[in-house]
């Protein structure tokens, strides 16, 4: 039986943008979680080398994965064999690959709620059972290892994210450790949603990793790298797992693109450039937190990392979505619905991507205060 899949109601948002933007209106867009920025100069100047002097073809690069893997060393103190590493067009591709490879058809695994639509969706797609748990503002929107105690019957896996989308928190390192005892104890396999590493403004993120040898982990160039659009992420598959990754892979996906993987090389020694990107997110960072609560918006999640604001709106509104809507109509600001990432409670959240210039959020702010103060009037 074919399964029912939600809506990515973002999609529906950034699709009404772009009809006002071909209509003449002016348009920040807030509701995706891409950078603005471009690849780094490195980055491009070595795809254009390729294009010139390569035919390209079904590949998958040895240095990049041996890169990669002295990424793990430098970053996190961690040795990752280059074996255990499979590059695939995206995260996406490699959250399925760690599901189909560790899981089957009918397990429940585990996810926080709110997180990232594409786990509740992804899980279903491939006839697993989601079990989202409740995470509030007390254990800031996170999974906690007494919450995986909790659970009866185990569960056979869980996703946890840190930082998270939407909320940008960071689960704290013995946080960490605890749910990989837990896991261990109880015999969960652990999916770890690292694709916004690098991206941490509090203090670095910790790779699962380090609590937790076995736990696959998905990352991607889309993010702190500034390379959405080239389509390239990676699996850390375990010991275990990385023989039937790798069959599914050439089944499913074939390879990456060869253009991405050698540009993708060469961002990875591009640091300075990087680093001047998470410094913007930063600052950007800094203004919608001295902002928002001069829009009425003082209910947010700790935006630890990532670059995501998740308000609580549910002073003005039961509906986020029409909410979102209707913002952008009327001050060209898009934002996305918290009802992508929360089923239940999210129509009283918003998210804000601040992965834009900072002069789009100072003249994003600047539309949004009048319009705000206007609702919370009607609201009164």
């Amino acid at each position: 039986m074919a399964v029912e899949i939600d809506p990515f109601h973002a999609i529906g948002i950034s699709t009404l943008a772009h009809e006002l933007k071909a209509k003449g209106a002016s348009i920040i867009h807030m509701e995706f979680g891409q950078p603005s920025t471009s690849a780094p100069r490195a980055a491009i100047e070595a795809a254009h080398r390729v294009l010139d002097t390569d035919p390209m073809g079904y590949w998958e690069s040895p240095a990049l994965r041996t890169r990669i893997s002295r990424h793990y060393a430098e970053t996190y103190g961690l040795e990752v064999e280059p074996e255990r590493i499979v590059l695939t067009c995206g995260a996406s591709p490699a959250l399925v690959l760690a599901l189909t490879s560790s899981f089957s058809p009918g397990d429940r695994v585990a996810t926080a709620r709110p997180g990232y639509v594409a786990y509740r969706n992804t899980l279903k797609a491939l006839h697993l059972q989601p079990e989202e748990i409740p995470c509030g503002h007390d254990t800031r929107y996170q999974l906690t290892a007494e919450a995986l105690a909790a659970i009866e019957p185990a569960p056979a896996g869980v996703i946890i994210a840190s930082p998270a989308n939407p909320t940008g928190t960071l689960i704290e390192p013995q946080e960490l450790a605890a749910i990989a005892r837990v896991c261990r104890d109880r015999g969960i396999r652990i999916v770890s949603d690292e694709i916004y590493h690098g991206l941490s403004y509090v203090a670095p993120a910790r790779s699962v990793l380090e609590f937790e040898p076995s736990a696959l982990i998905v990352n991607s160039f889309s993010k702190y790298f500034s390379m959405p659009g080239w389509r390239l992420g990676w699996l850390v598959a375990s010991a275990e797992s990385v023989a039937r990754a790798r069959a599914l892979v050439g089944n499913l996906f074939l390879m990456p693109p060869s253009l991405s993987q050698h540009a993708a090389l060469a961002a990875m020694d591009a640091r300075e450039e990087l680093e001047g990107y998470v410094a913007v997110y930063r600052r950007n960072r800094q203004l919608l937190l001295e902002a928002l609560p001069s829009l009425g918006l003082a209910e947010i999640a700790p935006p630890d990392g990532a670059f995501y604001i998740y308000a609580d709106v549910g002073h003005l509104t039961s509906d986020s979505l029409e909410f979102c809507k209707q913002l952008l109509r009327d001050t060209g600001v898009a934002t996305a619905s918290g009802v992508d990432f929360d089923p239940v409670e999210g129509r009283r959240f918003i998210r804000m991507s601040f992965a834009v210039s900072t002069p789009e959020v100072e003249e994003a702010l600047a539309r949004m205060r009048p319009w705000f103060a206007a609702r919370a009037a009607e609201a009164a």
